[in-house]
């Protein structure tokens, strides 16, 4: 790490692969562990860990991981079992599956997201009505 940077990186949370500058890989990427992709993929990417895509990077194809950190390009599907973030940097088209997805201002994003959470169990209960669901107003009144 250079003198007198701010950020920090515990050996647990380091990308364990790398795909560096100028390398440029077309086929299917999967592993264990994780991988920070600094270059090209042109294929799927399927990981039990965690993948970074840096800026200036680029991803063409569906990506599953852990979590996902984006900061380059990418053009696929994202499922996730963890946090999706979209950094100010990215370019991102295609639709986010996972538990959390942060989405940075000034970032391009083109989809659809889809999340899965615990509806609160006030909302969850019915409201006792006749037969009627909870009346919905149109946004803006």
């Amino acid at each position: 790490m250079a003198r007198g940077s701010t950020t920090t990186r515990s050996a647990s949370d380091a990308a364990e692969s790398l795909i560096g500058r100028g390398a440029r890989i077309r086929g299917r990427v999967h592993g264990d562990g994780s991988l920070r992709v600094e270059g090209n993929v042109e294929g799927d990417i399927q990981l039990a860990g965690d993948l970074e895509i840096e800026d200036g990077a680029s991803v063409t194809g569906d990506v599953e991981a852990s979590s996902l950190v984006v900061a380059g390009q990418l053009t696929g599907n994202v499922t996730s079992r963890g946090p999706v973030t979209i950094r100010a940097t990215a370019q991102l088209a295609g639709d986010i599956g996972g538990s959390e997805v942060v989405l940075e201002e000034g970032a391009a994003f083109a989809g659809r997201i889809e999340l899965e959470f615990d509806m609160p169990a006030e909302l969850a209960q019915p409201t006792g009505g006749r037969g009627q669901g909870a009346r919905r107003e149109p946004a803006g009144r």
